[in-house]
């Protein structure tokens, strides 16, 4: 039995099957009901379980997963993203890479998966295994700064500060087009900006409309 807190791997099939069979998985896994790997509230790239991994030989590893790039926003890499949270060693040896999804059922997870063990293996590392940590939930809050202004350089607004809500989340029904100036164009600047659709090429990005110069953009949604 997997000890309360470690990390579980998740078969990409049994993912692709809903968060409710992970987690009735992972309950089976861990002897518990949560699923639950890196404690941790943000997205650093982690090391060695007892210090900052300097001299584990992993830099190349971690340089490597690092620069993995996302397959739906390939302007981003996987730390630019946040969903890159960690590199080790298991205890059987193998290199052990912790991935939170954006969402729970991201179609891209399995490419993101493939080309992290490809890249590893590219580096030199011959056992590598790719696990999936839900909790804490990704955020927004968590792509870079870096990643922020790659984003708006291909004229995708960079999301703003998540919302954080402490007791039940209200349901606020809207019209399909919203006026909202917090959202600012990346290609002239205005703040006079609406949403054409809540969708766009994916369900992590929306669809909007500069009022001033007119024309459409992608807007990563804040999570």
């Amino acid at each position: 039995m997997t000890r309360p807190g470690a990390a579980v791997t998740v078969p990409a099939a049994l993912f692709d099957a809903g968060l409710d069979a992970v987690l009735a998985e992972a309950a089976r896994d861990t002897g518990g009901p949560a699923l639950r790997a890196v404690p941790d509230a943000g997205p650093a790239v982690a090391s060695d379980a007892d210090g900052d991994g300097a001299g584990d030989g992993l830099e190349p590893a971690r340089a490597a997963a690092s620069a993995v790039r996302d397959p739906e926003l390939p302007m981003l890499t996987l730390a630019d993203l946040g969903v890159l949270r960690s590199v080790a060693y298991a205890q059987d040896g193998a290199v052990e890479v912790a991935l939170t999804p954006t969402y729970s059922g991201c179609p891209a997870l399995a490419e993101m998966r493939a080309e992290t063990v490809r890249a590893l293996h590219d580096a030199g590392f011959p056992e590598v295994r790719v696990v999936t940590v839900l909790d804490p939930p990704w955020s927004t809050d968590w792509i870079s700064e870096a990643g922020r202004r790659a984003l708006a350089a291909h004229h995708i607004a960079p999301p703003g500060p998540a919302p954080r809500p402490s007791g039940p989340v209200p349901l606020t029904l809207s019209p399909t087009r919203t006026a909202a100036p917090q959202v600012a164009c990346p290609l002239c600047g205005s703040g006079r900006t609406e949403e054409i659709s809540r969708f766009s090429a994916t369900s992590c990005r929306a669809l909007r409309r500069c009022l001033a110069c007119r024309e459409p953009f992608e807007h990563v949604k804040e999570i």
